[in-house]
């Protein structure tokens, strides 16, 4: 089977392609192999909404369900075993593209329960938790960036385990995202760990970006406030890379890594989420196509990842560069009158909330679930 032409070339401008899918008859049909050998997928990415999905569709997991209930296990355990399980055997389907990638690629994520988001404790230990019972050198955990999730990035990090940092939205933060990594390093080779075996990723999101600060631009609803419309998130995006340019990549701040990667340390690679386009007056690609760059990571729900193999444009390297053009786009919307920050703000403890509100509703599901399994009793 052949590549899709548009996706090889995403691939060989530098960006690795991630699907922002996981279930088990993805799996188990040999969708996830298809896709590895013809779309260039090179990696996995779940959330809690997204194993909420699968879990409430089809019969899968009836089975182990059945099992579960037999076993007297209550919806926090079945979840976990549910879970663990199916990043389990996809990190096992990507083993290959983890070995021909030396561990660059090849990555199942899995998220830390988002319950615990301002917890840091809690964090390391369900990170550690994880990282044990999946047992795959190609697994990453996923941290939310939330202010208690940078020390937990440290602390996990400096155990050895490769990690996701996810639900980063502004670039301030983003520089926190990189120093926690920086200190994890530090910490892991204090600890006697092998740096060349540790990868981390920081996904920061797109889409959700435009849809907040789209809706108060038409709230304004000034000629100057309109024309701003679809241009933060991409702007954004792209200021992201200027500071991993800066950290990782030659900038003035490079020193500190360059001394931790002669020890082995890997840089840690920015990653766009939430890629798919929520408004149709966008181009179904344009967080695509907008943010190629060399070292970098997409991951894609399945309907951008075909909207991109049948008519993506791929030009090659659109973000280095655009750094002074993404920072005049922001003084724009200070201009007329949108408060980044309170965005910012507001778009982390939503997403958290979304975050949680799936995680109970896949509760609640497998709660009745496990009870109709056991004749409910």
């Amino acid at each position: 089977m052949a590549q899709n032409e548009n996706l090889a070339a995403l691939s060989a401008a530098g960006v690795s392609v991630w699907l922002d899918d996981l279930s088990r008859d993805r799996i188990n049909s040999g969708n996830l192999a298809e896709l590895i050998a013809t779309r260039s997928v090179v990696g996995v990415t779940t959330n809690p909404t997204i194993f909420q999905g699968a879990l409430s569709q089809g019969h899968a997991y009836d089975a182990q369900v059945k099992d579960l209930a037999a076993q007297g296990a209550d919806a926090d355990a079945a979840i976990r075993t549910i879970t663990t399980d199916d990043v389990r055997s996809a990190c096992d389907v990507l083993a290959g593209v983890y070995e021909a990638s030396r561990g660059v690629d090849g990555r199942v994520s899995i998220e830390v329960d988002p319950r615990f988001a301002f917890d840091a404790d809690k964090t390391v230990a369900q990170a550690i938790d994880l990282w044990k019972t999946v047992d795959r050198p190609n697994l990453f955990i996923k941290i939310p960036a939330t202010e208690a999730g940078l020390p937990a990035i440290t602390s996990v990090i400096g155990e050895g385990i490769s990690v996701n940092v996810t639900l980063i939205f502004s670039v301030a933060r983003y520089r926190s995202v990189m120093g926690a990594y920086l200190d994890g390093l530090r910490r892991a080779k204090a600890g006697g760990h092998d740096l060349a075996k540790i990868h981390s990723v920081a996904s920061f999101f797109v889409s959700r970006v435009d849809t907040e600060i789209d809706k108060r631009l038409e709230a304004i609803g000034t000629e100057a406030a309109l024309a701003l419309r679809g241009k933060a998130g991409v702007a954004n995006a792209r200021l992201a890379y200027a500071e991993y340019q800066d950290v990782f990549d030659g900038g003035a701040h490079t020193s500190t890594y360059q001394h931790l990667a002669a020890m082995g340390g890997n840089r840690q690679r920015p990653l766009w989420a939430s890629t798919g386009v929520k408004n149709p007056d966008y181009s179904d690609t344009l967080y695509v196509t907008e943010l190629v760059a060399p070292n970098t990571v997409n991951t894609l729900p399945e309907k951008t990842l075909e909207a991109v193999a049948d008519h993506g444009e791929i030009r090659g390297d659109t973000i280095s560069g655009t750094a002074d053009e993404a920072r005049q786009v922001f003084d724009a919307l200070a201009e007329v009158g949108i408060d980044l920050d309170d965005v910012f703000a507001l778009l982390e403890r939503e997403g958290v909330e979304k975050f949680e509100k799936s995680w109970e509703e896949l509760l609640t599901a497998t709660t009745a679930e496990l009870g109709a399994a056991s004749g409910g009793n």
